[in-house]
């Protein structure tokens, strides 16, 4: 089943934010992984840090907690076949948000293990979020996210932070379907796991 743009709530639209420290960027097309890590490329560099986030054909559940999470993934989730994950996002908010996760990725890790402390040195370059929207297939990307720094260090620990940041603060849902399930017993979730 095709499922156009027309379908998504007008709030969850295409946008782009390019800001001096990166870009971020919300779509309906697929995403270009080459094009991406092409986009924090600088001579600075010695690293480029990349995370691709793939949908999954099955549901693991997330860590369990407690007793009555061990019910709720026993009883509602445990071995499902997922057939695809659909997105949508409140998208001037949600675009301003993975802005600012850019900004404050700089500034945490504004200064580099790997220098002098009277030296400035930039410590990450350029970062780069794509998020999909829409319905992404089984195997292709919903989150791409690029990190260029002068060192391997910190270009791993920003984009790690970039990632966590984004799913915890995001204004981005998500909503799996399973195999064998009706489309609209579907429920939209924070787009957490």
């Amino acid at each position: 089943m095709d499922i156009g743009t027309s379908s998504w709530p007008s709030a969850s639209v295409e946008a782009v934010e390019e800001i001096s420290e990166g870009i971020a960027v919300l779509t309906y097309n697929p995403l270009n992984s080459d094009e991406i890590i092409r986009s924090v490329a600088d001579d600075r560099a010695g690293a480029t840090a990349v995370f691709i986030g793939t949908t999954r054909n099955s549901f693991k559940g997330r860590s369990i907690l407690n007793l009555d999470d061990i019910i709720a993934q026993a009883t509602c989730r445990s071995g499902k076949v997922v057939t695809r994950l659909d997105y949508q996002a409140y998208s001037k908010l949600a675009i301003k948000t993975m802005s600012n996760i850019i900004r404050e990725t700089h500034a945490k890790f504004s200064r580099s293990t790997h220098q002098a402390p009277d030296l400035p040195v930039q410590s990450i370059i350029r970062c780069s979020v794509y998020h999909r929207l829409g319905t992404v297939p089984v195997g292709e990307p919903s989150i791409v996210i690029a990190v260029s720094s002068p060192h391997r260090k910190e270009s791993f620990l920003a984009c790690e932070f970039i990632l966590e940041e984004v799913k915890l603060k995001a204004q981005i849902w998500k909503r799996e379907f399973y195999e064998g399930e009706e489309d609209e017993d579907a429920e939209w979730k924070a787009n957490v796991s």
